[in-house]
């Protein structure tokens, strides 16, 4: 028996959509059930909306509510969308949290999902499903088919990948 696996829903490009009149990008309902189900999804999962914000516009008192509920709940594995701009300090925020005995992973995308088959919101939740099945307790970032430790990942602004953080000495 599987162990069921906690989805918090915090917004960022994963969830967002495409006005075609004016060009901009909004918020109305998560891809996660539809992505799920497209995907054939077979796991016990637990989809929990905590908010529908841009990672830019994330406050500490959003990252508090997110911390919250990852103490609060009682699955040992958390999956968390959210905007990719952010997620390095949230990750952070978590970590300093010492929740122990759980793995969170948190994963996004570059494209929205609602833009079809150009987005890497599909690869990235199937990639972060797996990763916090497997991995030991701690908090991780899934991006791009790679898992990273929430300290050891950084966003390249310039190619749109995450990366293995480059330290300078």
């Amino acid at each position: 028996m599987t162990e069921s696996i906690q989805i918090f829903i915090t917004g960022g490009t994963f969830d967002k959509e495409y006005n075609f009149v004016n060009g901009q990008l909004f918020f109305k309902d998560s891809h996660l059930p539809e992505m799920l189900e497209r995907g054939r999804c077979s796991l016990d999962i637990d989809i929990k909306t905590l908010m529908m914000v841009d990672s830019l516009e994330m406050t500490e008192e959003d990252r508090e509510i997110i911390i919250h509920n990852c103490h609060k709940t009682k699955s040992r594995h958390i999956l968390i969308t959210h905007g990719t701009d952010t997620m390095t300090l949230t990750a952070s925020a978590l970590a300093k949290e010492n929740i122990e005995g759980k793995t969170i992973v948190l994963t996004g995308a570059m494209i929205p999902y609602a833009f079809g088959n150009s987005s890497d919101g599909f690869f990235n939740l199937g990639s972060a499903l797996a990763f916090v099945q497997m991995l030991e307790p701690g908090v991780y970032i899934v991006m791009n088919g790679r898992n990273f430790p929430w300290n050891g990942v950084e966003k390249n602004t310039k190619t749109g990948y995450f990366e293995e953080k480059q330290i300078n000495l």
